[in-house]
């Protein structure tokens, strides 16, 4: 693709011109200020693209919002949660054999470890539950430490089985009323 030229100060200066997913142009900037020593500001970040991503697109003034290319309102409209999960982890719409799969790992690893229902004692019945989820979601990761490749798989299954039973436990902490085991018979959502 061609360059952009800057002019700054009377001196002229090269940048690259970039495509993005959806065919947008972009201008990299990511070394204007090594070659300039100017920096950009482009308040609220409407402008400004933060990485290359295979996975999301966003046009905010447009309405638009895709995930792996597709649009979210089709996703939305055809696919269940775990779909639409497998579809941003894995890059493909699962088959049906590897939904049946996926949706297995979710119900073999939502329940949390019976210890972690005493973290929810410390907390105050007034604390909202988005903290509460947000600390106990944090908290997963000492009792499963392996941050490596090989335990990727699983530890992302792990956190998107687990969540929706922290949720619903936070959700009755603050209403005063017991915790009650997750339901593997009934899907995600």
């Amino acid at each position: 693709m061609s360059n952009a030229k800057l002019i700054l100060e009377g001196k002229e200066y090269e940048l690259p011109v970039v495509k993005g997913t959806e065919g947008e142009i972009a201008i990299d900037i990511t070394k204007l200020r090594a070659q300039t020593g100017a920096i950009t500001l482009d308040s609220g970040y409407g402008n400004t693209g933060s990485c290359k991503s295979a996975i999301c697109f966003i046009n905010g003034e447009k309405g638009v919002l895709h995930y792996r290319g597709y649009p979210i309102e089709e996703l939305a409209e055809n696919c269940s949660f775990p779909e639409v999960a497998y579809l941003v982890i894995y890059g493909e719409l699962p088959t049906k054999q590897q939904l049946e799969e996926f949706e297995t790992n979710l119900r073999q690893h939502s329940l949390i470890r019976e210890d972690m229902k005493k973290f929810y004692e410390g907390y105050p019945p007034t604390a909202h539950p988005m903290a509460i989820l947000s600390a106990m979601i944090g908290s997963l990761s000492t009792y499963y430490p392996s941050g490596d490749g090989e335990d990727l798989d699983l530890n992302i299954v792990r956190l998107l089985a687990k969540a929706p039973t922290i949720a619903a436990y936070a959700y009755k902490k603050t209403i005063g009323q017991p915790f009650m085991y997750p339901r593997n018979d009934l899907n995600y959502s």
